[in-house]
């Protein structure tokens, strides 16, 4: 009988995960691969052009965006640890170039090929992560639903259905997971005000669940609650659900030193 064929996928790192939080990356790079994938880092890649797209400079954006497309044309899947950066491309690219019929059908083929890491490990692989060390797990955990993976990408199953396969996690919600945390992008800077009350919000919701551990897939909202945090001198540990289930967990939370 011969061997299965390995999915073939290229990685989309992601900006805030190649400066901010490289952990992520690896993660994602390991649980690929425990799944069984063939995964690839095309090195020229580059920003998809989210920030320029939100504040409306769509001829910034249009660059970005053929550079990524023409970086991952040759890959089956284009996965990313980022409901954000995945829902731009899968979402926006096809609006960005709708006027430009080539760069159209491009960005339509890659947004057929592009997935969010959890919902391509539940969705596309039906995978079940390994046993983890009982260290890694006797922890209680929370999570929160980022806007974009929940509303764009309907991400809200598929990392709790991962994370409730490792025997020995327990989950807690807390209240008013699925609302914004208030960082938005362009948004935390635009109308800060606004945005430190929402964090302030999604921060004490997750200490009250009782939770040890702060989840999420999006670094953008992972790195403004920690943020928010620091500066309000609250305590929890906070970090990218990949990191967890690639049981990845030596280094400090985010916010709390150098990953």
């Amino acid at each position: 009988m011969s061997e299965p064929i390995q999915p073939f996928v290229g990685l989309f790192v992601t900006c805030l995960a190649d400066l901010m939080r490289p952990s992520v990356a690896f993660s994602t790079i390991k649980l690929l691969e425990q799944a069984g994938c063939d995964v690839e880092v095309p090195l020229q890649q580059t920003c998809c052009g989210q920030p320029a797209y939100n504040t409306g400079d769509f001829d910034t954006t249009r660059p970005m965006a053929k550079q990524l497309i023409e970086r991952f044309a040759d890959y089956p899947y284009v996965v990313a640890p980022s409901g954000s950066c995945v829902g731009m491309i899968k979402h926006h690219y096809p609006r960005l170039f709708k006027e430009m019929p080539e760069w159209h059908s491009r960005a339509i083929d890659l947004a057929e090929r592009t997935w969010e890491i959890t919902s391509f490990l539940v969705d596309v692989l039906d995978y079940r992560p390994e046993q983890l060390a009982q260290a890694s797990t006797a922890r209680t955990f929370t999570y929160h639903d980022s806007c974009a993976g929940l509303r764009e990408l309907n991400i809200k199953q598929q990392p709790r259905q991962l994370l409730q396969q490792v025997s020995g996690i327990e989950i807690t919600e807390m209240q008013a997971t699925d609302v914004c945390c208030g960082f938005g992008g362009t948004f935390c800077a635009k109308m800060p005000e606004i945005s430190e009350k929402m964090v302030s919000n999604k921060l004490d919701n997750a200490l009250a669940s009782g939770a040890d551990v702060l989840l999420g897939g999006d670094l953008g909202c992972l790195l403004n609650i920690s943020g928010y945090a620091s500066r309000a001198g609250k305590t929890i540990e906070i970090r990218h659900i990949t990191e967890v289930l690639a049981g990845e967990l030596g280094e400090p939370g985010i916010g709390e030193g150098q990953s």
